[in-house]
């Protein structure tokens, strides 16, 4: 049969580059080392796991549609109007419908040099047109963004902290950036490292949102909370925006287990807190002693650090990717990212941080600090 004779795709989902996640196995090591999904060492609150067990004896039964439970906990946690509260099967999600809910074909969307991969694919694949804002120092700029717009921008994504690079805005760029926009363009914060941030410069989003009608802020349960299985996002907005969202989300888009462990883990602040406090300490400790081995390492506010490599033969980023592999410790590859001369390590347990540096002492030939 010929590509003519059967079912053709729409010709802008032939343009996505499928979305790669971060290696997971080290073939041949006895304990592998997974640094390369951004995923806290410290796992999820006991109170997490124990509402998850709960729902065990009940899995014949269709979750709560409109996830009341999980958006009132998030309402009484951040101070927010629950009806202003969409949760999702993950922030990708979310990317995914606001991208079908605002762009028709040929409208555009923006986002960063080194921003999230789904940014591109959300675009493509609900006919939109991907515009790409250069960074300056691996940071979004503020200028270069708004010198980006056209008649057609419909979406800003805006990752901040930005993910691979750990870069942030202070929140007087981003309203810069707001009062530069026009008032049909719709801003995406997306904050899900929000929670690792010691910058007094820096909020997360929930006052513009609260104050305007075309800025959204996604959060993510993936990330300081430990939940990265079972996938829980969600979206604070204008209620417009909530309802227009709310038209083409998925009905039981999250699972009961899903509902249930994001109330408890809510309820646990005091398990956030350490995990706070242990990526404080090991994200600085692991940048003093990468930079001590000569490496550069981008100054990050998130729970990994972005590691650039030489290029000479031998020492490039991908040499120090196989190094690190047989060795039992995975680290992100970033080629997608347009960064093919570093790697991503997201801030391990302390064994895991201390292998690392250890083996890049080893690979770079030099002698790592005693600390």
């Amino acid at each position: 049969m010929s590509a003519s004779e059967r079912p053709a795709p729409r010709p802008s989902i032939l343009e996505i580059s499928a979305y790669v996640p971060g290696r997971s196995h080290a073939p041949g090591a006895a304990k592998v080392y997974k640094l390369s999904s951004n995923e806290t060492p410290l796992g999820p609150s006991p109170k997490a796991i124990e509402a998850f067990r709960s729902i065990a004896g009940s899995l014949e039964l269709y979750p709560d549609g409109s996830s009341t439970a999980l958006r009132e906990a998030i309402g009484r946690h951040f101070g927010l109007d629950p009806s202003r509260i969409i949760a999702a099967n993950g922030s990708d999600e979310l990317l995914s419908l606001i991208s079908q809910a605002y762009l028709t074909p040929g409208d555009e969307a923006i986002y960063t040099t080194h921003g999230f991969l789904v940014y591109r694919i959300a675009t493509l694949a609900a006919h939109g047109v991907p515009v790409i804002a250069k960074e300056t120092n691996y940071t979004a700029d503020v200028d270069a963004i708004l010198g980006a717009l056209t008649p057609r921008t419909r979406i800003i994504f805006l990752a901040n902290p930005n993910n691979p690079t750990g870069t942030y805005l202070p929140f007087s760029e981003v309203r810069r950036l707001h009062a530069g926009m026009p008032p049909h363009t719709l801003l995406v914060l997306d904050a899900a490292y929000a929670e690792y941030v010691r910058r007094n410069d820096y909020e997360a989003g929930i006052e513009l949102v609260a104050t305007s009608e075309n800025v959204v802020m996604l959060r993510t349960f993936s990330k300081i909370h430990g939940l990265a299985a079972l996938r829980i996002g969600w979206m604070y907005g204008p209620e417009h925006v909530v309802g227009t969202v709310n038209r083409i989300r998925p009905a039981f888009n999250v699972n009961a287990a899903a509902i249930a462990a994001g109330v408890a883990a809510l309820s646990d602040p005091g398990h956030v807190e350490r995990a706070i406090s242990h990526n404080e300490k090991w994200l600085g400790w692991l940048t003093a002693e990468l930079r001590a081995l000569g490496l550069e390492v981008t100054p990050s506010v998130g729970n990994f650090v972005l590691i650039h490599f030489p290029r000479d033969k031998g020492k490039t980023a991908k040499d120090a990717d196989e190094f690190l592999i047989k060795r039992g410790v995975v680290l992100r590859a970033l080629g997608a990212y347009h960064l093919p001369d570093a790697l991503r390590m997201t801030v391990g347990t302390e064994e895991a941080n201390r292998l690392v540096v250890l083996a890049l002492s080893e690979f770079l030939g030099r002698e790592a600090r005693r600390a």
